[in-house]
């Protein structure tokens, strides 16, 4: 199957979020043995929209067989290509309290592909403990590990009050993609990425719907 070309800025960022829905959803028809599967099939199967499906996909190329719909394994690869799933990418994890020890147990991110290769902290009490077969550095040690380590990507979880310091200096150290789960808005350049993960307002868009009397949630679309 030929690799489709497209552009970046072009893409809906809620496009880029499904792409992981539908890999998620190919890898478990691969489980189960199935070998091609059309759009509507997909849809009935996951309770996805067909429609939607199509529409996504057509932003990256054409996958499809006319009469035949989509090889499964095929299509599940190219996905992962796309999302940048096709190798490791070493992470930088900053904080190690609850939240980020918690985080760094996730078996999920390896599982994808992401392997947190460094972790840093300023509580003198956790600096130099080993965590498994990494040792805990101090934040001042990020610019020299975030090169000799070749690191792009990084978890912020700190407290509020530092999450901004702590993405300033990832930044400067050349970290060009943060997922920060502090529970704050911050700030950073054009050329660099980033997510916020706030729990609490997670909770409060659930307990909107059970405040409002609603037996059951939309599903996300």
């Amino acid at each position: 199957m030929p690799r489709p070309s497209f552009k970046i800025p072009k893409v809906p960022e809620m496009t880029v979020r499904r792409l992981s829905i539908y890999t998620r959803c190919l890898a478990h028809l691969e489980e189960d043995g199935v070998k091609t599967v059309s759009s509507q099939e997909l849809a009935e199967r996951f309770a996805l929209n067909s429609a939607q499906v199509r529409k996504d996909l057509a932003y990256f190329g054409e996958f499809g067989i006319r009469g035949i719909g989509y090889y499964v394994s095929n299509l599940r690869a190219e996905l992962q290509r796309i999302l940048g799933l096709d190798r490791e990418w070493q992470v930088a994890l900053v904080g190690y309290g609850n939240l980020g020890s918690a985080l760094f147990r996730y078996r999920g991110f390896a599982q994808q592909g992401f392997r947190i290769a460094a972790i840093f902290d300023e509580d003198p009490a956790k600096v130099g403990k080993a965590v498994d077969d990494l040792t805990i550095f101090p934040l001042r040690d990020l610019p020299r590990e975030v090169r000799a380590r070749g690191l792009q990507l990084a978890i912020v979880a700190v407290p509020a009050e530092s999450a901004q310091l702590v993405t300033d200096r990832l930044v400067a150290a050349g970290i060009k993609a943060i997922l920060n789960f502090a529970p704050t808005r911050i700030k950073v350049a054009k050329d660099v990425r980033l997510k916020n993960v706030d729990l609490s307002i997670e909770l409060e868009g659930l307990s909107f719907y059970l405040a409002q009397g609603v037996r059951q949630l939309p599903s996300p679309r």
